[in-house]
């Protein structure tokens, strides 16, 4: 089931979302397969801590790699990724089910490549679900910020 505090901000932008049985969208592949869409369709969302102890939540296509070098470039800070618990603490979501959609002191960066499709689909809050949506409505609901994170080498 769809958080509460998700549901709202999805209605409230026209969005629906799509439910599955439990667990079955964890994971970029899982996710890929069950929606039906190439694995660069689902945006996945990691969360890192700065040095300084801000923490920023990654949004990138699912097939897309980063190297440790890029984000530190990019978000301008060396950074690391939170663990389960501390993910989930922060987000108010588990690892697998990290939405974009009503954080609270995370910054939010949008890779700019999740504009190349029509539609990419960000969990809706835990792992047996997803939503479609667009790089512009994901920059208007969650405030993000749109940035080039560069392919891993």
């Amino acid at each position: 089931m769809v958080p509460e505090k998700v549901q709202r901000i999805l209605t409230a932008n026209g969005l629906t979302p799509l439910e599955f049985e439990p667990g079955s969208t964890p994971t970029v592949e899982m996710a890929a397969r069950r929606l039906g869409v190439e694995p660069a369709r689902i945006a996945k969302s990691l969360l890192f801590k700065t040095k300084a102890g801000a923490y920023v939540l990654v949004v990138l296509p699912g097939d897309k790699r980063v190297s440790s070098s890029a984000y530190r470039q990019t978000i301008g800070s060396k950074v690391s990724m939170t663990s389960p618990d501390e993910t989930e603490r922060v987000t108010g979501f588990r690892p697998g089910g990290v939405c974009p959609f009503g954080l609270e002191g995370v910054e939010i960066l949008l890779d700019r490549d999740l504009g190349l499709y029509p539609s990419v689909f960000p969990a809706a809050g835990n792992d047996a679900t997803g939503v479609g949506t667009t790089l512009d409505q994901l920059v208007r609901i969650t405030g993000g910020r749109v940035v080039d994170f560069p392919v891993e080498a």
